[in-house]
């Protein structure tokens, strides 16, 4: 049977959130609210991942989440922001993978009311909608420029530190510290005789966390101002994965090295990619089972549910004419335990249907795609293209995570925050090669360690890229025609 907390109208009957936690709030709203645009996404992620999600306040029956409050908070300065000033204009524009954001989770919560049409979906729904897309247009405007995108990687270094240390006291003092401010419990999580810490998170989000921010860290290195924060943030996301004790945060890290590991073959990824796919349909013709029965081999802890993921994807792909047009409420009798939706790909077909999870893979395919475009612009240029390998390994192994584990509201954040500096860079990459044309001396934007932001936009750089190559056009045709 599905667990209670699956239907609606559960949750806290009454606010219950700490008072440290409160203060704690109060602080980084007020940090979001005054600090300079590039600087408030510091306070805003270190809280969101810091505050236990179950810190909520009860108003009329809507349940606000501590980290819902701190995404109003943000959307209240975006707001305000517009209002005042052109601060309030994302550098990058809207783009293909914002769009695709946009229209996944508004098909998913359009698909959701559809199947459930029942007033507690439609609330339920609405503060998913928050979560989701209230979250990315936050975190869009809070990492404008390289700059931005630098600290937020330094950030999310700093919290994989504490979390870090937190979730080792949870296997030498057996208590997770989170307990005393709000986490449901002080006690750890054990199976099978080992400690799976979690911190604010839970052991397996904590973990696909951390592994999937290992190529960020690696790219921090380079840069010699920051290789304190990138050994941190490294340490404290290896200890994260190790201490959470579940294949998922394993496999995420694999995906995190696997990825890195392709650098030498960065030009002959079109190659790879057939030649994966041409293997796994041969291993799907010749396999008595099918293909995706190979996630149920995957066992790198002694007690992963490996059998259960595959008889997911499984029950999912059979059950398409279920859920392929608004989703599916019935999956919780597909098969035993199936309400346990632990694959983020399967969550969104299921909740969704089949145009959300179109969506939700475009986010994907766009993100990649854009990576590779901006990676042949840099051609050559190493630290460049380390930048941008470093986001594709991270943006790979986010995929990996996918199969093991549906994304919550703090790891969803992490996710928006990776593809927010993923816009950033390919955005400023492609504009520091249209602004290559310009005559020596006016200076040459160069996205590598140490030197970030541009002090132009696009179309301004487009122009002046556009003035000096007529300028050499007639400058050509006079020394003909003397000639």
């Amino acid at each position: 049977m599905p667990p209670e907390h699956l239907q609606f109208g559960g949750g806290a009957e009454e606010t219950a959130i700490h008072p440290l936690i409160a203060v704690y709030l109060l602080i980084a709203a007020v940090l979001i609210l005054f600090l300079p645009r590039g600087k408030a996404i510091t306070p805003f992620l270190f809280a969101f991942f810091t505050i236990p999600i179950q810190q909520v306040f009860v108003w009329g029956g809507f349940h606000f989440t501590a980290l819902r409050m701190l995404i109003l908070v943000g959307l209240t300065r975006r707001a305000f922001s517009r209002k005042k000033s052109s601060d309030g204009k994302d550098v990058a524009g809207f783009g293909g993978v914002d769009w695709a954001v946009l229209l996944w989770s508004i098909s998913a919560s359009i698909a959701f009311c559809l199947e459930y049409q029942e007033r507690q979906a439609f609330i339920k729904q609405m503060g998913d909608l928050l979560d989701i897309l209230g979250g990315y247009l936050v975190v869009r405007f809070l990492i404008p420029d390289g700059e931005a995108m630098r600290r937020t990687i330094k950030t999310l270094a700093v919290i994989s530190m504490v979390l870090g240390i937190c979730m080792v006291y949870e296997q030498v003092g057996h208590r997770n510290v989170f307990g005393y401010v709000g986490y449901p419990s002080v006690d750890v999580v054990v199976r099978n005789g080992h400690v799976r810490s979690g911190a604010t998170l839970g052991c397996i989000h904590a973990g696909a966390f951390a592994g999937v921010l290992i190529p960020l860290f690696l790219w921090l290195w380079t840069d010699k101002n920051s290789r304190m924060i990138a050994y941190s943030g490294l340490a404290g996301a290896t200890v994260m994965v190790f201490t959470s004790h579940s294949s998922t945060s394993f496999l995420s890290l694999m995906g995190s090295c696997v990825g890195l590991a392709c650098w030498p073959l960065r030009k002959q990824m079109r190659l790879v990619r057939w030649g994966l796919v041409c293997m796994l349909v041969g291993l799907h013709m010749v396999m008595k089972a099918p293909v995706w029965a190979l996630i149920q081999r995957i066992d790198l802890t002694g007690s992963s549910s490996g059998t259960h993921r595959y008889m997911l994807m499984d029950m999912t792909i059979r059950h398409f004419s279920d859920w392929w047009l608004v989703g599916s409420k019935a999956y919780t009798t597909w098969g035993y335990d199936s309400w346990d939706l632990c694959n983020q790909f399967v969550a969104v077909a299921v909740l969704g249907g089949l145009l959300t999870l179109i969506f939700y893979i475009a986010i994907f395919k766009l993100s990649f795609a854009s990576i590779g475009r901006s990676r042949k612009l840099v051609q050559g240029d190493r630290a460049q293209e380390w930048l941008l390998w470093c986001f594709g390994s991270s943006l790979f192994a986010t995929v990996v995570a996918h199969f093991g584990i549906n994304y919550m509201a703090q790891l969803i954040m992490g996710f928006f925050a990776l593809l927010a500096c993923i816009s950033i860079a390919t955005f400023e990459l492609g504009e520091a090669r249209v602004r290559a044309v310009e005559p020596a001396g006016q200076g040459q934007f160069v996205f590598g360690p140490g030197v970030v932001g541009s002090p132009l936009r696009l179309r301004e750089a487009k122009q002046q890229a556009r003035h000096t190559v007529s300028r050499r056009n007639r400058e050509r045709t006079l020394s003909r025609l003397k000639a």
